[in-house]
């Protein structure tokens, strides 16, 4: 890594500061060098590995292999920045400084906070003591989608339990892909007749966006999936292989109810990092407070934000951030200039929901649920399951993922104007 570091005291100095190394803080990093490669750029990132996290629904469904999913950091972080392999414990958002886990502080002229989301596992009472064993297994969980796939092809009968924490969550359709490419196996090896599969969503819709629903409910029919809307997962029992659901009403009354299984695909409530929610940058909901398309923060100009911990209203997906870079690089640039901001992002968000192993309903919408298609027709067809859109999924996206989007190559991903974009 190259290091343009200056220190005075004990503070070093860099022109942008980008806090979190996923897929967001990679992405921006290489559009902004793209734009200008004499930006001093530093990433903050304590992790020592890089998680490709779409492919996890495909490992539990015995599709991608684990080692796929996942790199050394060292091996995408940009030769370019200077890599800070520590935590962000603060921010002085006053004093355009971040302090970082060894004490030290670090100044900049432009923040870019991308650290991602953090799952709540202890939300949910005994689901972390539970996970790895009496079937109990979640794909957002690293390294589980295995255990997932494991009980997929080891249950032959009793009840499959899939469950949906209240949104927002990252990639909503996970915990349905989940649940589609297990009812997908058990049919093709004739076990779905003995297997009585419930979906419990928090929500009241089985998709945010409308037009996607019709596709998804022909599924649902097919492999005879018991929809419970409403229910939220509140407590797990591993050893007695029971779990509680919290049913509400339109009126707001509750009541919880015992379910046992054989397996439980469970999903965690998810909110933004501490570092965040209880900082002066978040909203009322906790989440980084940005403009919804410039993605600048509503309080500070030199503060930028884009991936899971944005409280704009779009899908958390890695869809997402490949539309989302191109418009903070922008910004950010236009910003260190004095010059106005002229990118916007229009809230697009892709789900590839895996309705079977082979076919894939491709959403592709923006605030609003809008819809935003961006691949060609024989590629996405509206609304309806396709073979080239599991294609897309299965074979194109993770080489993109890795050799494009974290490179700077914004395939599909110029920002609009922001004239259209208010």
């Amino acid at each position: 890594m190259t290091s343009n570091t200056t220190a005075t005291g004990n503070v070093k100095t860099h022109t942008v500061v980008i806090v979190g190394g996923g897929a967001a803080g990679i992405s921006v990093a290489s559009s902004i060098h793209k734009r200008d490669s004499n930006i001093d750029i530093a990433i903050i990132e304590p992790a020592s590995r890089h998680h490709y996290q779409p492919g996890w629904t495909m490992v539990g469904g015995g599709v991608f292999r684990p080692e796929v999913t996942s790199k050394p950091m060292s091996d995408v972080m940009p030769g370019f920045v200077s890599w800070y392999q520590q935590p962000v414990t603060a921010i002085d958002q006053d004093n355009n400084q971040v302090t970082l886990g060894d004490g030290s502080s670090m100044a900049y002229k432009a923040l870019v906070l991308a650290p991602g989301l953090e799952l709540n596992w202890g939300g949910i009472e005994g689901l972390e003591e539970a996970l790895g064993s009496n079937g109990v297994t979640s794909n957002y969980r690293e390294g589980m989608a295995s255990y997932t796939w494991d009980m997929v092809q080891s249950l032959k009968k009793g009840r499959a339990l899939f469950s949906q924490p209240p949104m927002p969550i990252k990639c909503a359709g996970a915990p349905q892909k989940a649940m589609y490419l297990s009812a997908d196996y058990w049919l093709k090896h004739g076990a779905l007749n003995n297997i009585d599969i419930q979906f419990h969503n928090a929500g009241a819709v089985l998709f945010g966006v409308a037009d996607y629903v019709p596709a998804l409910e022909a599924y649902i029919e097919k492999y005879s999936i018991d929809l419970n809307f409403q229910s939220t997962l509140v407590a797990v029992n591993g050893p007695a292989k029971t779990a509680v659901f919290r049913s509400t009403d339109g009126e707001g009354n509750s009541q919880d109810r015992e379910v046992s299984f054989d397996m439980l695909h469970a999903v965690p409530p998810q909110r933004a990092p501490k570092l965040i929610r209880e900082s002066a940058l978040a909203n009322e909901g906790g989440w980084l407070d940005l403009e919804d398309d410039t993605l600048r923060h509503k309080t500070y100009a030199n503060i930028f934000g884009l991936g899971d911990v944005s409280g704009t209203g779009n899908a958390k997906t890695a869809a997402a951030v490949r539309k989302q870079a191109p418009v903070v690089a922008d910004n950010l640039v236009a910003t260190l200039r004095n010059q106005p901001l002229e990118a916007a992002y229009l809230g697009y968000g892709s789900c590839p929901l895996t309705v079977e192993n082979g076919k894939i309903v491709l959403a592709e919408f923006g605030y609003g649920g809008v819809l935003q298609p961006s691949f060609p027709k024989w590629i996405n067809d509206g609304t309806k399951a396709t073979r080239a859109a599991w294609w897309l999924k299965a074979k194109q996206l993770p080489t993109l993922y890795w050799h494009g989007m974290l490179k700077g190559h914004e395939w599909l991903a110029k920002p609009a104007p922001r004239s259209t974009g208010n």
